[in-house]
Formats: C-alpha cells, structure tokens, sequence
C-alpha cells in the first residue's frame, strides 16, 4: 500500500469515527434528556473500558431508588429500595422506636398474675391455710422474672444508639453503591435502547413522581410498623369483613352443587370412560401370570434401553416380587398407565393445536398453570364432589396434575423447530399433512417425549396422595406406614415407587435416545 492510499484510508477512517462519535452523542441526549454532556463523558469512559468501570453519580446517591426507579432500572431500584429500607428503619427504632415494649407487655402479664397470688397469698395468711408456702415460693419466683425482665428491657432500650448506627451504615453503603454503579447501569439500558427504542428514556416528571410517592410510601409504612409496633392497625391488619369470606363460601359451594346436579350425566360417562381403560389395564398387569409381565417388562427394556438397563429392571421386579409388593406393583401401574394414557391422548393433540395458535395457547396457559401450581388436596375436593372417592377419581386427580407437562413440551418441540427447515421443505413443494408429519414432528419429538416422560413421572408421584381417596396399590402401603409409624414398611413399599419410576423413565428416555 503506498503512502497516498494509507494516508486516504486513515483520513476515511477518522470521518468515519467522527461521524459515529457524534451521532453518538446525538443518541445519548436524546436517551438522558437531562445533563447531556455529563453522561456523554460518563458513557465514553464506561464504554471504552472492558470490565465494570466505576464513576461516581451524585444524584443517584443522594436519590437512591428514586433516581433508579425514575430511569427505569427497576431491578436496580427494588434491592435497594430494601435495603434503605432497613436502613432508615433501624434509624427510626434506634433514636425514636419503642425498642422495649414486648418487654413491658411481658411485664403488665406478668404484673397481673403476681397482683393475683399476693391476694391469694394474703387469703391464705389469713385463713393459716397449708398452702402458705407455696404461694411464697410463686410470688418469689414471679417477682424475679419480673426484675429480670426489667433488667432486660433497660438493656434493650440502651442499644437505640447502637442500632441506628448500624443502620445509618447499611444507608450510607448502599447510597455509596448507587452512586458507583449507576452510570454503569444507565449506560447498559442505553445500550438497550440502541436497539430497541421502545423501551423508555429519559426521567419524565411524571414517572419520577410516581417513583417518589412509591418510594417514600413505602419507607414510611416499614418505619412506623417496626418503630410502633401495635400502634397502627391499618400497618398490622388487612382490612377485611368477615361477611365476604363467608359469602364467598357460600357463592363457591352454590357453584358446585349446580355442577354436581346438573352435570351427572357427563361425570358419569367419564367415570364410564376411565373404568373401560383401568379394567383394561388392571386384567393385563394384575391377572396376566406374574412371568409374562415381568418378560415383557425386561425385553421392553431391553429394547429401548440397552443389555444392562434390563438387567437392572429384573433385579427391580425380584425386589418387588420377593418382597412381596408385585400385585399392588401392578395395581399402580395400571391406575399410573390409566391416567397417564389419558394425559397423553389429550395433551398431545392439544398441544399440536396451540403450537400454531398462540392466542389459544395464552388463553390455556393460566388454566395449566392452575392445574400445576394448586396443591393435589386443593382440587382433590371438586373431583370427590363430581366422582365420588375410588379408582376414577385418583386418576382425575393424577390427571389434573400431571398432565400439563406433555402440552407445554409438545408446544415448545413444534415452536422450536428451525423456520428455514420448514421453508426449505415448502419450496420443495411439501403439503402440509407432508410438513407436519415429516418435518415438525421428528424434529419435535425429543421435546414431546421428554413431555410424555414428566408426565408419567409426575402421575406417579400422585400414588400416595390418590390413595387417601380410595385408589389401591403402593400409595395404600405408604399410607398405613405413615398412620401407624411403620418405618420399615413405608421405607420398603417407597422404593418400590422409586423402582417403578426408574424402569419407566429407562423404557421412555431409551426409546428418544
């Protein structure tokens, strides 16, 4: 390259910077909107460094959250908020709270009742009654613990000093954080904002009032519960009525008897549906002869799994076998093979049908989340309400929870199958039957089999809770173990359900791999 070219290129090069530096500086205004030139230096410096770059941001440190929260670095602005919350709170109870009023309350008890044995004592005195004695020795003792507790409030009242200094400490730390790291903050949401301008800039008046009344809310509720405790019953005690838990109860129970009269038809035919695929079940596992089960069980495994998988999985059927669980092996099994057959006929469909349906999918999502979140003794009370107690009524119950795994992985293995596969099959002139079944689906598959596998996992994580409704099998066992302190039949019939999960997570995860 000769002199002239390189001498063209570096003055191209320094136009070229230039440009990007003032547009730059153009970007950053119009992100802070106030004091421009001072974030123009901070950015700079910050970003020509490549680890953390401390400055130092007054008005972020005398702010705190306020300025945070009013920039928009809310997960920035909530830990502090916390911890100067603290801070002025320990400052509050140390130079004005009442540090020693449990104390006191402690005493006024404990005055009461010595107020009552001295008259006691007294009657006794007077009456030369036996009990003399003993009434000494209780207003003695109580007069000590009385002093004792006097003592132990003065010393917690002298601590005031010591407490608000700990908490002026927590503040001036955390308002020295603040300032260090806010700029460096800033700087990564305008980094942020560079590619996404929807996301706000600026401090609009609006939003750092907002922020301010929050805030200060905020620490003046903690400040005056933990100085007063007591004092205020609003800081202490949601403001409820009575009348609207009661109507509530009423309203709910009013719901379900509609349901129950109304709907007995259909839970009819559902209980009809469950009993035609458990006694299915219950005649292959329970009445088939005990070898054929147990041969099928390790070539299935065998096959999915591998040689020394099946190994394992015979040695856990002796161990059921020998110790007598096989047949309530079986009978959980069914009821688990019942439940999860159900889950996954259902759950597969839908989640095919949500995977390209996202307003569907948002409209099912709270619904899941309910079935996956609300605790099993929660929603076990409609389903006795609808089927009765029994076997159909554990496998809607396992049904409820574990059956939302499938959909959420089935829906998740669709949307992630790469667009440019499916448009490259498109150009080729792929139908969507085609598409779908020979693009999405094998491409899925590792997502809905891992679906299938939780699903079986968490049915049978139900065995003990559906036999407190009258299902059968190794949840029965636990059961009584844990009623009667049987350690060693509850641990014993507990690896049997372990046991039980691990041949089927082998067979399930062996046959994706």
């Amino acid at each position: 390259m000769t002199e002239i070219a390189r001498n063209k290129l570096e003055a191209t090069e320094t136009v070229a910077g230039k440009e990007y530096a003032a547009k730059r500086r153009d970007n950053i205004r119009t992100f802070v909107r106030t004091n421009p030139d001072y974030y123009i230096a901070q950015f700079d410096k910050i970003g020509g460094g490549e680890s953390f770059t401390p400055t130092f941001n007054a008005a972020a440190g005398i702010l705190g959250p306020i300025w945070l929260g009013a920039r928009g670095l809310w997960m920035w602005a909530v830990p502090f908020l916390l911890l100067e919350t603290l801070g002025f709170v320990q400052i509050a109870r140390g130079l004005f709270g009442d540090l020693a009023a449990d104390a006191r309350a402690r005493i006024e008890s404990i005055e009461g009742t010595l107020d009552l044995r001295r008259r006691q004592l007294a009657a006794a005195i007077e009456d030369n009654s036996e009990k003399v004695d003993v009434y000494q020795r209780t207003v003695k003792s109580l007069e000590e613990s009385n002093g004792g507790i006097r003592l132990e409030a003065q010393e917690i009242a002298d601590q005031g000093i010591w407490i608000a200094l700990a908490g002026a400490i927590i503040l001036f730390a955390a308002k020295a954080a603040q300032a260090v790291i806010a700029n460096w903050a800033l700087e990564a949401r305008f980094s942020e904002w560079l590619s996404n301008p929807r996301i706000r800039s600026g401090m609009e008046p609006r939003q750092l009032a907002f922020t301010a009344t929050f805030m200060v809310l905020i620490v003046a509720a903690a400040m005056l519960h933990y100085c007063f405790p007591g004092r205020f019953d609003l800081l202490t005690r949601f403001p409820t009525d009575p009348g609207i838990r009661l109507t509530s109860i009423s309203g709910v129970e009013a719901f379900f008897t509609f349901c129950v009269t109304n709907g007995e038809i259909l839970f009819d035919f559902i209980t009809y549906c469950i009993r035609l695929i458990l006694d299915a079940l219950e005649l292959v596992f329970v009445n088939t002869p005990w070898i054929v089960i147990a041969s099928f069980i390790v070539l299935l495994t065998w096959l999915t799994a591998g040689i020394r998988t099946a190994i394992w999985s015979g040695a856990f059927l002796a161990y059921m076998g020998l110790l007598g669980f096989w047949e309530k092996a079986m009978t959980t099994l069914a009821l688990l093979g019942t439940a999860a057959c159900l889950s996954i006929a259902i759950g597969i469909p839908l989640g095919m049908f949500c995977a390209r349906r996202p307003r569907f999918y948002a409209f099912i999502q709270p619904i899941m989340d309910f079935m996956q979140t609300m605790p099993a003794f929660v929603f076990m009370i409609p389903v006795i309400a609808f089927f009765g107690t029994g076997k159909p009524a554990a496998v809607v119950t396992t049904m409820i929870f574990g059956g939302t795994p499938v959909v959420r992985l089935t829906v998740l293995g669709l949307r992630g199958v790469p667009e440019s596969v499916r448009e490259a099959a498109i150009s080729f002139g792929a139908s969507k039957w085609y598409l779908f079944t020979r693009v999405d689906l094998p491409l899925a598959s590792p997502s809905i089999r891992a679906g299938i596998n939780q699903t079986i996992m968490l049915s049978l994580a139900m065995v003990v809770v559906a036999s407190l409704i009258g299902a059968k099998g190794l949840g029965e066992d636990v059961l009584e173990a844990l009623q009667y302190a049987n350690v060693g039949q509850g641990i014993l019939a507990g690896f049997s359900i372990l046991f039980c999960a691990m041949i089927l997570d082998r067979i399930v995860q062996g046959a994706r791999k």
